[in-house]
């Protein structure tokens, strides 16, 4: 039973280089997806599976096992096997949600000062412009949603720049891709090697605005020249967006701009391999975790006297 819990604690490692691999190969819209989902379940199973562990240990204890209506002795590894793996687990669990919380609130705190911003300035459209000597621009989720631009921005940029700018941030706002970063950073904290792949999955999304605001202009080399232009002028302006609002300065920028001075081109067989990988270590997680929790709980029923030793 141990074993089959320790399973989806050691799946995510392998993660973050099937997620560059993936979106390397994949269509950036098409890997967007295949990285947040797969991300998304590694880390569900992560939790569930540090969740069994904590309770199995618990069940050690005596008090614990009458509150637990235990009649018999849970059958478990060994108390040196179990104990500690329990206590790791515990303080794990503690540290991702501690973590978690101190983001969560900065992160909102964060978007209510920006949504109080964009809605204290008059807006064209869904474009609000804030007067601010630093370069930036970021695409802002709500009701409605908004293009912000602080006037440093407008400035550093000329007119065609501007609207492929434009363009990027609208494709951020209409494909919801601050629901991936969201859900990125909360799986984030449930594995160390997540992090890295949430990493992924905000260059997947930045890809994915690219590759939409292209198509929509007709012109690759002024989306490029846009996004370079405009890294360049924010590369040392402090920016008080919160994380989950997307940017088109965010991310890898020569690496983005190195795929939009390429033309668009077909994906290869090998690219379903790549995203099929990603999948099977995700779906052998669940499968592994699923077995270690219905395992653990026939355990308790038989401990319980419910079903015969």
């Amino acid at each position: 039973m141990t074993a089959l819990l320790l399973l989806p604690l050691v799946l995510p490692v392998l993660a973050p280089a099937l997620a560059r691999r993936a979106l390397d190969r994949l269509a950036p819209a098409t890997a967007l997806w295949v990285l947040t989902a797969s991300a998304l379940t590694l880390a569900g199973t992560c939790v569930a599976a540090l969740g069994a562990l904590v309770l199995t240990g618990l069940l050690r204890f005596p008090a614990l096992a009458a509150l637990g209506e235990l009649i018999h002795p849970l059958r478990t590894p060994a108390d040196y096997v179990v104990l500690p793996a329990a206590t790791a687990a515990t303080g794990v669990l503690t540290l991702s949600l501690w973590t978690l919380a101190r983001s969560a609130l900065r992160q909102v705190r964060a978007f209510r000062a920006a949504r109080a911003q964009a809605d204290r300035r008059p807006a064209a459209g869904d474009l609000c412009v804030v007067e601010s000597p630093h370069p930036d621009a970021y695409a802002l989720p709500g009701r409605p949603h908004r293009i912000v631009v602080t006037t440093a921005m407008l400035r550093t940029l000329g007119a065609g720049e501007r609207e492929a700018l434009f363009a990027h941030e609208r494709a951020h706002n209409r494909a919801g891709h601050h629901y991936f970063l969201a859900a990125a950073e909360l799986a984030a904290h449930c594995h160390p090697a997540l992090r890295a792949v949430h990493d992924t999955i905000r260059l997947a999304a930045e890809r994915a605005a690219d590759e939409a605001a292209a198509t929509a202009l007709g012109d690759r080399r002024l989306i490029a020249t846009a996004i370079a232009r405009a890294a360049l002028a924010s590369h040392s302006s402090p920016s008080a967006r919160p994380d989950f609002a997307p940017a088109a300065t965010t991310g890898p920028v020569p690496r983005r701009v190195a795929a939009l001075l390429q033309p668009a081109q077909g994906r290869p067989c090998a690219a379903r391999c790549t995203a099929l990988l990603l999948v099977v270590c995700a779906l052998l997680s669940v499968a592994a975790g699923t077995a270690g929790v219905v395992d653990f709980h026939h355990q308790v029923e038989i401990a319980q006297g419910e079903k015969g030793l």
